[in-house]
């Protein structure tokens, strides 16, 4: 009994050595991203990240819910993927509490025009195309009155509709079409407001066809990196953020989509 008691004993202590001597297993950080532009500059992020010891792994998702699920759930540490007014109604909407730990990239939204190259060029009565969902619709009109050319109800925000108007002195026409078909809408209308994903699918350039676009600080143009409340402060989760905000993330965008999208740190 002694004999086996000892044999047992040196095993679990060579075992208990060889594990304290091995290499320490290797941590992984799973970051989850729409599939597109958001998953292509993460898995830039991630190889820059390999260099400086930090192992990420990139998640991609299909629609916009199940990345925050994911997160919320444990089944991915960190997201990349959405602006803050959307993940400040997630946390509404379900329950939970995801933060923001930096900022990501920016995709802003644009008026656009085939046909005119400055804003008061645009002629009275002009047909301004906008998107016909609620969101994007009053992004679209909130875009105007920043630019100044109509005046919206005080205080409405991105919830802006038609009918929030108070001034459109040029008695702009607007036209409520399908966000994804915007661009198509160029050739027979004075101007568009086109989200940033649908400018890049259809191949516009900002620098050359834009005639005004969102300031670099509005909130659904913001994209944020995302994690769980409480675990916003880890070492390797700060570590991401700064490789993520890095000047080599910089050369990226530049490189991959010149003027579509730009950094927003």
């Amino acid at each position: 009994m002694k004999l086996v008691s000892k044999v047992s004993l040196l095993a679990f202590i060579t075992v208990v050595g060889l594990t304290g001597c091995g290499e320490k297993e290797e941590s992984v950080i799973k970051v989850g991203a729409t599939v597109g532009p958001h998953a292509q500059v993460v898995e830039a992020v991630a190889k820059q990240a390999e260099q400086h010891g930090l192992k990420v792994q990139v998640i991609e998702f299909s629609d916009y819910v199940t990345p925050n699920a994911a997160l919320d759930d444990g089944s991915i540490d960190i997201n990349s993927y959405q602006h803050q007014p959307f993940l400040d109604s997630f946390n509404q909407n379900h329950g939970t509490e995801l933060v923001s730990i930096g900022r990501s990239i920016l995709m802003r939204m644009g008026l656009y025009s085939n046909k005119y190259r400055t804003l008061d060029a645009l002629p009275e009565k002009a047909r301004i195309a906008i998107p016909n969902d609620p969101t994007n619709g009053g992004r679209g009109l909130l875009l105007l009155a920043d630019a100044g050319v109509i005046t919206l109800k005080e205080g409405v925000g991105y919830a802006a509709m038609l009918t929030d108007v108070v001034d459109n002195p040029k008695q702009f026409e607007f036209i409520e079409v399908d966000a994804a078909q915007l661009p198509r809408t160029l050739d027979d209308v004075e101007a568009a407001a086109i989200t940033m994903n649908y400018v890049m699918s259809s191949g516009l350039d900002p620098q050359k066809q834009s005639i005004y676009l969102e300031s670099t600080d509005a909130p659904l143009a913001v994209m944020v990196i995302a994690t769980r409340k409480g675990e916003e402060t880890k070492p390797e989760y700060q570590q991401f953020v700064e490789i993520f905000q890095s000047q080599e993330t910089k050369a990226f965008l530049a490189k991959q989509f010149g003027s579509t999208i730009e950094a927003a740190f």
